[in-house]
C-alpha cells in the first residue's frame, strides 16, 4: 500500500513537471505576445492614475465617460514620449552632421579645442608607442564611422532597419490596443490572472495582484516625475548657465533624464555623455550660442550643472520612489540591484525593481509564514 501511494506521488510530481514543461514551451513560443501583454499592464499602471485624476473633473455636473478618459489619458503618455523623442532626435542629428562633416577645420571653431585634441594624442601616443607617430584620435573616430556606414553594408541595413521600424510599429500599436482596455477596466489584468490561477489561490492571487499594481503603479508615476525632474533641472541649467540652444539643451536634458533611470550607474552615464555633447555642441556651428568661454570653463559649467542635477535627485527624488513608493529599505534595494548588474548587466538593473517588487509581495501573501520573508518584512515596516 505504502509502495502504491509512493507511485501515485511520483506519477503526480512527473505530471506536474510536464505541465509545466508544456506551458513553458507554449509561453515561448508566444512570448511576443506575452510581452505586449505584460508591456501594456506597464502602460495602464501609468495610465490609470491619469484616468483617475481625470475622473476629477465635471463638466455640468458629469464626469467625463470612463472609455473617453482612458482614451485622454492614453494619449497624454504618447505625447510625453514621443515629446521626449522629438527633442532628442535633434541633437543626435546634429552630432551625426558634425561628424560626417570635416570635423578637424569646419566642425570645431575653438583653438583650445584643438591644442587639447593635440594634447591627447601626445599623451596617447607617449603611452602607446605601437599606435605611431602620426596616429589621430580625430582619424580613429571619423575611420570607424567610416568603416561602420560603408556603402556595401548600406542595402542590408536599410533592409534590416525597415524590417525593425515595421515590427516596432506593429508591437507599438498592440501593446496601445491592448493598453487602452487595461486602462478603461483597471480590473481586466487581475481577472485575466483570476481566470487562470486555480480557484482555491484566487482570493489570493487577485489581493496579490491588487498589491503589485498599487506599488508598481506608484513607482512608474514616480520614475515619470524623477525623469521629468532631472530634465527640467538639467535643462535651466543648459540653457541659462552653459549657454547652449533650446533645442540643444532641451536634448541633452531629456537624454540625460532617460539615462538617469539605470540606478546608480545611470547618473555618472548621463553626466559623462552629457557634458561631451554639451562641448562638442558648444563648439559646433550648429549650436554656438554666443559668449566665448574657454573649453576648461565649459566643462567645468557642464559637470557643475549635472552634479547639481544629481543631488536633487539623489536627496529628493529617489527617497520618494525607492523607499516610499515600493516600500523598501534603500539597503535591500542595493543588494538587489548589485545581485540584478551580476545576472544581466545594465538591463538587469532597469527590471531589477519592478521584478523584485512583484517577487516581493508574491512571497509576502504566499509564502508569509516563512521565518526570513516575516523578518523582511517587518524590518521595512519598522524603517518606513
Amino acid at each position: 500500500m505504502e509502495s502504491e501511494r509512493s507511485i501515485d506521488r511520483l506519477a503526480r510530481y512527473i505530471m506536474g513537471a510536464a505541465a509545466a514543461a508544456i506551458i513553458l514551451v507554449i509561453c515561448w513560443y508566444f512570448k511576443s505576445v506575452i510581452v505586449a501583454v505584460i508591456a501594456a499592464a506597464v502602460v495602464s499602471l501609468i495610465g490609470i492614475p491619469l484616468k483617475n485624476l481625470l475622473g476629477k473633473i465635471r463638466i455640468r455636473g458629469k464626469c467625463l465617460p470612463n472609455a473617453l478618459r482612458a482614451v485622454i489619458a492614453l494619449a497624454l503618455i504618447i505625447i510625453l514620449v514621443l515629446g521626449i523623442v522629438t527633442q532628442i532626435v535633434p541633437v543626435a542629428y546634429s552630432i551625426i552632421m558634425n561628424i560626417s562633416s570635416n570635423f578637424q577645420s569646419a566642425s570645431i571653431s575653438s583653438a583650445s579645442f584643438s591644442t587639447m585634441i593635440s594634447e591627447l594624442n601626445s599623451w596617447m601616443i607617449s603611452r602607446f608607442p605601437s599606435l605611431g607617430n602620426d596616429w589621430s584620435i580625430v582619424d580613429t573616430i571619423v575611420s570607424f564611422f567610416k568603416d561602420q556606414f560603408n556603402p556595401a553594408s548600406l542595402t542590408t541595413m536599410v533592409g534590416s532597419v525597415a524590417s525593425t521600424i515595421g515590427s516596432v510599429a506593429i508591437g507599438a500599436f498592440s501593446v496601445l490596443f491592448i493598453s487602452f482596455f487595461f486602462i478603461k477596466d483597471e480590473h481586466l489584468f487581475r481577472s485575466i490572472v483570476g481566470a487562470i490561477v486555480p480557484d482555491r489561490y484566487e482570493e489570493k492571487a487577485m489581493e496579490t495582484i491588487g498589491d503589485i499594481e498599487k506599488l508598481l503603479s506608484r513607482y512608474f508615476v514616480g520614475l515619470m516625475i524623477e525623469i521629468t525632474g532631472v530634465a527640467l533641472i538639467s535643462f535651466t541649467g543648459l540653457w541659462l548657465v552653459a549657454r547652449l540652444g533650446v533645442t540643444t539643451a532641451l536634448g541633452i536634458a531629456f537624454m540625460t533624464g532617460i539615462l538617469n533611470v539605470i540606478p546608480y550607474v545611470g547618473p555618472w552615464i548621463g553626466g559623462a555623455i552629457g557634458t561631451v555633447l554639451g562641448v562638442i555642441l558648444k563648439y559646433s556651428s550648429a549650436a554656438a550660442t554666443g559668449g566665448n568661454m574657454d573649453i576648461l570653463m565649459v566643462i567645468i559649467t557642464l559637470v557643475a550643472i549635472f552634479t547639481f542635477t544629481q543631488m536633487i535627485d539623489n536627496f529628493f527624488f529617489q527617497p520618494v520612489i525607492y523607499s516610499t513608493s515600493i516600500k523598501s529599505s534603500p539597503l535591500e534595494i542595493f543588494i538587489v540591484l548589485i545581485v540584478a548588474s551580476n545576472i544581466g548587466g545594465i538591463i538587469g538593473m532597469l527590471l531589477a525593481i519592478p521584478a523584485y517588487t512583484v517577487v516581493r509581495v508574491i512571497a509576502a501573501h504566499f509564502f508569509g509564514n516563512v521565518k526570513a520573508i516575516r523578518r523582511l518584512m517587518a524590518a521595512t515596516s519598522e524603517e518606513a
